[in-house]
């Protein structure tokens, strides 16, 4: 089991336990994070969900080892299929759970990652956590599910993506993205004293007021921008199936490999 699960005092903690492998994210990793948001949604005695991980880093995004075939089976329609469901769909439901959740993060977020607590509607970050999409390397423009103008603004989220550079905790607080920073020896205790706080409000005014934020982004365009940049996102894996044996992903993975 790569995700782990546990319920006290009205909070869900669903935690990310692949830290051998700095939590990058393989196909079981992911459905078994889905099952965890979908029981912890369907649990009356849940008021709030945690998500965490396990060691150095909070996710080193997606395991470039697992997701793909081998380089002569690749087809654009495979990988839209595959990332249509489990890139897209699961970011967006667990967006719209109705439940108040908060992502715990620290070390590096890089790419897929940010898929993981980018959904989520707090996020609380240890000082050493960094937030990265290095994904311009291949060709493409980010990561499946766009979060980067919403979060970061227009300006920065251009800026990260051009140049691949990691955002700092301090620098994410300020654009909105971050809502506070922590010790790392703190990240855990702050994130559950949040949650103990949200848990002891209404569980009806919560969910009207979630769906009031979020509806409000729908409204300015956030959905749609969502679906249509992930098309978008399909243009550049087309891309790079024109270059023989999607070379740049053994780059990716030697970057991650520097980092566990």
């Amino acid at each position: 089991m790569y995700i782990l699960y546990e319920v006290a005092d009205k909070i869900a903690t669903i935690t990310l336990n692949r830290p051998e492998v700095a939590n990058v994210q393989n196909m079981q990793l992911l459905d078994e994070l889905d099952a965890a948001w979908t029981r912890a949604a369907e649990d009356d005695d849940v008021a709030v969900i945690v998500v965490r991980a396990e060691g150095k880093h909070f996710s080193a995004g997606h395991d470039l080892n697992d997701r793909w075939p081998s380089p002569k089976e690749i087809t654009l329609e495979w990988i839209y299929r595959a990332e249509s469901r489990r890139y897209l769909e699961y970011t967006l439901r667990w967006r719209n759970t109705p439940k108040p959740s908060i992502a715990a993060v620290q070390g590096r977020i890089i790419a897929g990652g940010l898929m993981l607590c980018w959904p989520c509607d707090l996020i609380i970050a240890s000082e050493d956590a960094l937030f990265s999409d290095p994904v311009a390397l291949m060709g493409i423009g980010g990561v499946e599910y766009h979060g980067h103008t919403w979060e970061l603004g227009a300006r920065k989220a251009k800026e990260i993506l051009f140049t691949g550079r990691p955002v700092t905790a301090e620098e994410a607080e300020k654009t909105g993205m971050v809502n506070k920073v922590v010790p790392r020896d703190q990240l855990d205790a702050e994130a559950r004293a949040l949650a103990l706080q949200i848990a002891e409000m209404p569980s009806f005014g919560l969910r009207q007021a979630k769906r009031a934020v979020n509806q409000t982004l729908d409204v300015q365009g956030f959905y749609a921008a969502v679906q249509s940049v992930f098309d978008i996102h399909q243009t550049g894996h087309g891309n790079a199936l024109s270059v023989s044996g999607y070379p740049i992903l053994v780059k990716l993975d030697e970057m991650k490999e520097k980092i566990k």
